[in-house]
């Protein structure tokens, strides 16, 4: 048997490498083109992260806290499921939180962290987590439309789940926090909801308050930033807004809410970690805007060498003791503003 001559590998070889240029040129454009695999790369991670969170909060989960789970508040949309906590043995309305998960808009779910869900119903509340579409495969304005019709759901059912409808605390963490500043802003501000399209399910009168962590509402000031979590916002904003120019965008501006709160905007609870570069952009600037505007603003940040330090995200970390500390914090901003 004779081996192949030196011609015959080497034109083996450059095909070879051929292909691969081709290859690797095909997933480069695809990520140029298209925010889809940048965006599912972000979502993957994400996940990944939310689940080890959600396994690490699974010993600080109560006994005595009953659930409602799966419940479609908007017919004919299967991204549109809320569950529902509260004590054992409820049979009285309680004061409820409503809560929209992170996930830069593009990864989540309403089961991700459920035991913190359960350690605020354990202290006498209910608790709604909520579902809703994510991009890629959804744009801007949909979350914030479905988010306002679980709104209406959680009230027209309130018998059923639980829930007092004249106090309503609205919840979130990060793109959670965002959406939550915005339908507060839109239940607060009818010159926004205008400008956004969507006619709040909530009156001003049922919104006791808001609980803001490690949320973004100043989108101008996010984008732009060094090394890979740069390229992760920018995907996750091309992705949610569909517009590959989203600064461009009539979306980018409605979700900014730090440009359109009022005097008139609910008490709020913000909150961030001294390692989280979200809390010097986006939550302390809020929180600043708010008081100047007269707003019952509570805060808790922390000293820039504060130790551990604390990264986005922080307040589901019971682990830690600044975590418990935020929780509780948390949970005496609900009993101020509800009971």
């Amino acid at each position: 048997m004779t081996n192949p001559s030196p011609h015959r590998w080497r034109k083996r070889a450059l095909l070879t490498l051929g292909i691969l240029i081709l290859l690797v040129g095909a997933v480069v454009l695809a990520f140029v083109l298209s925010p889809r695999p940048g965006a599912l790369t972000v979502r993957w991670v994400f996940d990944r992260d939310a689940v080890k969170v959600t396994e690490a909060l699974e010993k600080h989960a109560p006994d005595g806290v009953d659930s409602i789970k799966d419940q479609q508040y908007r017919a004919d949309d299967d991204d549109a499921y809320l569950d529902v906590y509260f004590p054992a043995a409820t049979t009285t309305a309680l004061p409820t939180v409503i809560w929209t998960h992170g996930g830069a808009w593009i990864s989540g779910s309403k089961s991700n962290y459920a035991p913190y869900y359960e350690l605020l119903a354990s202290r006498g509340y209910t608790v709604v987590s909520l579902d809703y579409s994510l991009g890629p495969e959804h744009n801007y304005p949909t979350a914030v439309r479905q988010l306002n019709d679980a709104h209406a759901y959680v009230v027209a059912n309130a018998e059923r789940l639980h829930v007092d409808p004249t106090k309503i605390v609205l919840a979130g963490d990060s793109a959670g926090a965002q959406l939550t500043s915005q339908l507060a802003a839109l239940i607060t501000d009818p010159a926004y909801a205008d400008r956004v399209g969507v006619n709040p399910s909530l009156r001003p009168d049922q919104l006791r308050g808001v609980v803001l962590n490690c949320g973004i509402y100043d989108v101008g000031n996010m984008v732009g930033g060094p090394g890979i979590i740069g390229w992760g916002v920018d995907r996750s904003l091309w992705a949610y807004t569909g517009v590959r120019d989203f600064m461009s965008t009539e979306a980018a501006d409605q979700m900014s809410t730090l440009n359109y709160v009022t005097d008139r905007f609910t008490p709020v609870y913000v909150s961030g970690g001294n390692a989280d570069p979200l809390t010097d952009s986006q939550s302390k600037p809020l929180a600043d805007k708010l008081t100047g505007l007269g707003v019952g603003v509570d805060t808790l940040f922390y000293p820039a060498d504060h130790v551990p330090a604390l990264g986005h995200e922080y307040q589901f970390d019971l682990d830690n003791a600044d975590g418990l500390t935020a929780l509780d914090r948390t949970v005496q901003f609900l009993d101020a503003h509800t009971r």
